[in-house]
């Protein structure tokens, strides 16, 4: 079983407490059909655990087959500096279909952010380095496919839908 080379620290995105018995980390493409369906699981497992689940995601696009991978992952991170990444997160799933550049303009609009600077960002790729560490660092960690999940820094090579048990298992054994 693979481990979590790079914990979670400050540059990462994460909701849910720091002090959490459970860490949930996935490594996610928002082109990736099954990182989509995972979506809508994640969010009923956040609610689910609450207080007890801290979740982090991390980029892994897969540029070779996703080719809006890699541009939707800037646009988050674009949100990001603005401190609406996870609203970013949840549009591009919720859009998925859809990814482009047209998209993003328009996510950022709804979001209240400068598409113009969005633009920029996009064209100079302004935060393709830190997408760049989010790879290597699932690279490291063994990730050879999205979504790929860890939990506490155990890599969950399970069924999607053996998620929810595995995570109540970690949390009475934490307990």
């Amino acid at each position: 079983m693979s481990r979590l080379r790079i914990p979670i620290g400050q540059h990462d995105h994460a909701q849910g407490p720091p002090d959490a018995p459970l860490t949930l980390v996935e490594y996610g493409d928002f082109e990736c059909s099954h990182c989509g369906r995972a979506y809508g699981l994640l969010k009923r497992l956040q609610t689910q655990f609450a207080k007890e689940l801290r979740f982090a995601y991390r980029h892994f696009p897969l540029t070779q087959i996703h080719p809006f991978a890699e541009s939707a992952a800037e646009c988050s991170e674009f949100a990001g500096a603005h401190g609406r990444f996870w609203e970013m997160h949840d549009l591009l799933f919720d859009n998925q279909e859809q990814l482009g550049p047209d998209l993003y303009t328009e996510l950022a609009e709804e979001l209240g952010l400068p598409h113009a600077g969005l633009r920029s960002a996009l064209g100079n790729h302004d935060f393709l380095e830190k997408i760049r560490q989010d790879f290597s660092s699932g690279v490291r960690s063994g990730v050879n496919g999205t979504p790929t999940f860890f939990i506490n820094g155990e890599r969950f090579d399970g069924a999607l839908e053996q998620l929810a048990g595995a995570l109540q298992q970690e949390l009475q054994r934490a307990a």
